[in-house]
């Protein structure tokens, strides 16, 4: 996709005006270099040949209205047609039947030369469409955290589909329908003028302005109905989306009714506008249909006139009738191009929005790709605000040297998950520096910074699709012998292998399919099989049982070392290892050390420990009591007295606990 003109997406920010709104001429002419791609020799001969074929079919559609003049004269004995020197008994006697046989294949002409055209000018349409679409989605994930975490991804999707759709019809509209409506016009009125008067000729022009003008006016009102028609149709698809997504919480409180009732509400909205939009359409195409009847009506009952004076035949009421209503046609077509266009307009503005919107995190004029020698990472007096009236990380300094682990953990909104976005630069520090080995984050190109750090999450979400492509994921270029490995080392190769489809598991929406340890083991394969310099474990083993955490552990223990390696942690047991363990809170460094270190000061640290520890110690005797529960004559008070007890431990631990 290299290939795609590097102004396009720049211009087409460019041109979106204030308040949101861009004139059909700015569209066109940001959209240009892609209808005439300077790369595309090939497309610029299509545009080429479909304008001789425009031309041509418009030259023929003139013709039409003349044949059928010339063979309605024939039969009436007027003698308007053309004819051959030296044939005039033949030709008085064939004239009917050649001029009509000469109408069909006009029509027939008329109909393959447009045909043609289209066919030709598809390419050229749907390459633009293609070339802004993937310009768009480009830029989509260009857009920072911050951007997609306040939008929501069914609205997102909706704007690039309508957006796609309105870049084809504006593509297909302007230059295949707009201009060929206006040529033709043209020809119209050179045609009356020259074969009847400058009276014919003021009376279509009449007509037409009226046309337009009712078309206008009518379409202008018909902008606000479609703006609450798309506005209706993201919310239900939104609401759609987000409900689906969430199918087991809906199960979990039995809210289908509710969620139904919800997707209506927008549904009904929706509706409501559709039920405007029809009517105001079908008053719309009334008026225009009233409108060219009596342009039509009035230029028939003048021909009428000059039948009776002489200076007409019956010929030129034909014709002048078969040719109006052969303009009524583009006509027709321009009423509803315009409405199109207007509409598409709409539908493409918000798509500008987004093209309009900068990325929060670019890379900075020369930025050079990052040189990971060691691998040693350092946060100088590092500051970060979300919002200016909520500091997050004050001052925060401490170093991850190369090949070394360090952990980071403290209670809940104390930072954590913010050191790793700043690692990951989602975000820029407001304050002090990150570096790796010496180079300020900042200063490097984002895609080798985030191609020497692998990160397993959190929330893991996965890919709908194969449990093969999540892990391959990791490096594109790996070789199935290479994942199957990387699987391997996670500890989910045997789970895998006894799946039916194996590798070729599918893992569903998000990876619902898979279990929580699952989707993290998955998560952890794809960061063996990146194989960076620097780790970042954010959170790595929540997900798992006490069982699985061992077994997990042990394979990042592996696959960490000679690595350097920072830990964002919630259960301490993880990282009693680290060669240094710092404690967060409320944004600043409270305690430092290694974790026997940590535990002799009888800080923070050691209650956060004891804490959980405590909790463990509650689940350990629950689980007891569960595996005793069938034997006779237990006592019921002693399950009451343990539940107590892990009771007694902090909400947050006993939500530890509770996995």
């Amino acid at each position: 996709m290299t290939d795609y003109h590097p102004r396009s997406a720049a211009a087409l920010k460019r041109e979106v005006l204030a308040g949101g709104r861009a004139s059909l001429f700015a569209i066109v002419r940001a959209l240009w270099p892609d209808i005439w791609p300077s790369d595309r020799p090939d497309l610029k001969l299509r545009v080429a040949l479909s304008m001789l074929l425009l031309l041509a079919a418009k030259l023929a559609t003139i013709a039409v209205p003349f044949t059928f003049k010339w063979a309605t004269d024939a039969l009436t004995g007027e003698g308007s047609a053309p004819v051959l020197p030296g044939s005039w008994v033949f030709w008085g006697l064939a004239a009917p039947i050649l001029m009509t046989i000469a109408y069909g294949g006009m029509r027939i002409l008329m109909a393959l030369l447009t045909q043609l055209r289209d066919g030709i000018f598809a390419k050229v349409a749907m390459n633009a469409v293609r070339r802004l679409a993937y310009r768009t989605f480009e830029h989509m994930h260009q857009l920072s955290l911050r951007f997609h975490l306040e939008r929501k991804t069914g609205g997102l999707t909706r704007v690039l589909e309508r957006g796609r759709n309105a870049i084809e019809t504006i593509v297909r509209m302007v230059i295949m329908q707009l201009f060929p409506t206006i040529l033709e016009l043209a020809l119209v009125t050179a045609v009356l003028f020259y074969q009847f008067d400058w009276r014919y000729v003021a009376v279509i022009l009449i007509t037409v302005a009226c046309y337009m003008l009712y078309t206008f006016y009518a379409t202008e009102l018909r902008i606000g109905i479609r703006r609450q028609m798309n506005e209706s149709d993201t919310d239900a698809n939104v609401k759609a989306i987000d409900s689906l997504l969430n199918y087991e919480t809906v199960k979990y409180f039995v809210a289908e009714e509710r969620e139904a009732k919800r997707y209506d509400r927008s549904m009904a909205r929706y509706e409501e506008a559709s039920v405007r939009a029809y009517v105001s359409l079908n008053m719309l195409n009334a008026g225009q249909a009233i409108i060219f009847t009596l342009g039509l009506s009035a230029v028939m009952i003048m021909c009428a006139y000059g039948i009776r004076r002489g200076t007409n035949t019956v010929g030129d009421l034909v014709m002048i009738n078969a040719m109006m209503i052969q303009l009524y046609q583009p006509l027709n077509f321009m009423g509803m191009v315009y409405r199109e266009i207007k509409q598409a307009v709409i539908d493409i503005e918000t798509m500008f929005a987004i093209l309009a919107v900068e990325p929060e995190i670019k890379d900075r004029p020369g930025a050079k790709p990052l040189v990971v020698r060691k691998g040693a990472i350092r946060f100088e007096n590092v500051s970060f605000d979300y919002e200016p009236a909520r500091q997050i990380l004050k001052g925060l300094s401490f170093e991850v040297p190369a090949g070394h682990t360090v952990a980071v953990v403290g209670p809940s909104g104390a930072g954590k998950s913010t050191i790793s976005r700043l690692l990951f630069r989602f975000y820029d520090v407001t304050g002090g520096r990150i570096s790796i080995d010496g180079q300020d984050i900042r200063d490097v190109t984002q895609k080798s910074l985030r191609s020497a750090i692998g990160v397993v999450p959190q929330d893991t979400v996965l890919f709908n699709d194969t449990i093969r492509y999540n892990i391959r994921y990791g490096r594109w270029d790996a070789s199935n012998a290479e994942v199957e490995e990387a699987a391997r080392l996670a500890q989910i190769d045997d789970f895998i292998r006894m799946s039916p489809k194996g590798y070729d598991t599918e893992v569903g929406e998000r990876g619902l399919k898979l279990s929580g340890g699952e989707k993290q083991r998955v998560a952890i394969a794809r960061t063996i099989l990146k194989a960076p310099p620097i780790l970042l474990l954010d959170e790595a083993t929540s997900a798992l049982d006490s069982h699985t955490e061992k077994e997990i552990q042990d394979a990042l223990d592996r696959v960490s070392r000679n690595r350097t390696t920072l830990v964002i942690a919630h259960r301490l047991s993880t990282i009693v290892g680290a060669h240094e363990i710092i404690v967060l809170d409320q944004g600043g460094i409270v305690e430092r050390g290694s974790h026997h270190q940590l535990l002799a000061k009888d800080g923070l640290y050691a209650s956060m420990w004891n804490r959980q520890r405590e909790a463990e110690a509650a689940r350990e005797k629950l689980a007891l009591v569960d595996d005793e529960s069938a034997a006779p004559n237990r006592d019921p008070p002693r399950i009451e007295e343990l539940a107590a007890e892990a009771d007694e431990v902090p909400p947050i631990e006993r939500a530890d606990a509770a996995e």
